[in-house]
């Protein structure tokens, strides 16, 4: 046959075609609705201050916290500034900074664009915010249900479930979950690293489907820090190999974060699959804070290993006091404290996550 004869057809063929490829087309997908609110929960790194209202030890309400935040305020936050979800909120637009919930300087009508639940010291496992008397995950879901009953109250009912539906939820948590019950425990006494690593993630699968029943649609999930990283568990090895002056982070604490980040990503991918019309995503604070000890320079930082309040080796909390002495240039610190991230850092945290997030929310 003449291929002449062909071409009809394939030319109808085409035509027919085009319009599905049309719809088909990322340009002309249906955009994703505006992110409304931002709603978090966890430990430290996601508390702008709700332990400041509850009877624990676990508070930073005291210079020389908040050495960075507008006005010097001492809020709450584990850092000399803002957190990684004040810099989120500010980002998607929503408001400067996210507050935390217990505050009663937070009016009904700001719930409707988010807060944070977490409480620093917390965990997913309940025996962390036992040691620490802080709020456990049940506790902060208390508090989120109990503000949804606000919102209704002051929008109703459909403007409520709307606001929920287009909110991005952030949950934080686990490394006082390992660091407190895994690699300070007495030899012995507790299940292996990974199957506590397994117990970890049934809470966050748990608290995943307890917020898409609530209406959530929007759900990130951090991974664990490299831990091994940290100033204070940097300390701690230094004391164990009795060699003071010998600042390293320690690898195995580094392994199972990154082994728990690997599970915790396969869990993410099944949630995504059986949890219809969702978005559960994994925010990586892995990659961006392991760069940052790597490759310093890259990011204006000179020390990675030792937090900027006191000697840097120790404190935090309550042991990171007014008459503590601090370091001249906070910027060029990756750690505030012996634990927790400078605002630069936290920055550089948020910028990572919203380039490999906020295309896929």
């Amino acid at each position: 046959m003449n291929s002449h004869h062909y071409k009809p057809i394939l030319l109808t063929f085409l035509i027919t075609l085009l319009p599905l490829l049309q719809l088909l087309s990322p340009t002309n997908a249906l955009p994703s609705p505006p992110i409304t609110a931002l709603y978090a929960f966890g430990d430290s790194t996601v508390d702008p201050g709700n332990n400041n209202y509850i009877p624990t030890l676990f508070k930073s309400n005291h210079p020389p916290y908040g050495k960075s935040f507008p006005a010097q305020l001492s809020t709450g936050r584990f850092s000399d500034g803002k957190l990684a979800t004040d810099f989120l909120v500010s980002s998607f637009g929503i408001k400067p900074t996210l507050p935390a919930y217990l505050n009663p300087s937070v009016k009904p009508f700001e719930l409707l664009t988010g807060v944070s639940f977490a409480s620093a010291g917390s965990g997913l496992d309940d025996h962390t915010a036992m040691l620490s008397l802080t709020l456990n995950m049940d506790r902060q879901w208390r508090y989120f249900e109990e503000a949804v009953r606000k919102m209704k109250s002051l929008v109703g009912e459909l403007e409520t479930d709307r606001v929920i539906r287009n909110a991005v939820f952030v949950i934080s948590a686990g490394t006082n979950d390992m660091t407190n019950n895994v690699y300070t425990r007495a030899p012995g006494s507790f299940i292996s690293v990974s199957n506590y690593q397994d117990f970890l993630l049934s809470k966050v699968e748990a608290f995943v489907q307890r917020l898409y029943n609530a209406g959530a649609r929007r759900i990130t999930v951090a991974g664990l820090p490299p831990i091994g990283c940290l100033p204070v568990q940097v300390t701690v090895a230094s004391f164990t190999s009795r060699n003071f002056h010998r600042r390293t982070c320690t690898e195995h604490q580094n392994a199972d974060s990154r082994v728990y980040n690997q599970k915790l990503q396969s869990l993410i991918f099944r949630l995504s699959q059986r949890l219809r019309g969702s978005k559960v995503l994994y925010l990586d604070i892995y990659s961006p804070l392991i760069d940052m000890i790597n490759y310093p320079r890259k990011y204006g930082i000179e020390e990675t290993l030792r937090g900027c309040c006191g000697t840097g080796f120790l404190e935090a909390g309550p042991l990171c006091q007014p008459t503590s002495r601090t370091c001249d240039d906070v910027s060029k610190y990756l750690f505030f404290d012996s634990v927790h991230p400078s605002q630069k850092a936290y920055s550089v945290v948020a910028s990572f996550a919203l380039r490999n997030l906020l295309p896929r929310l």
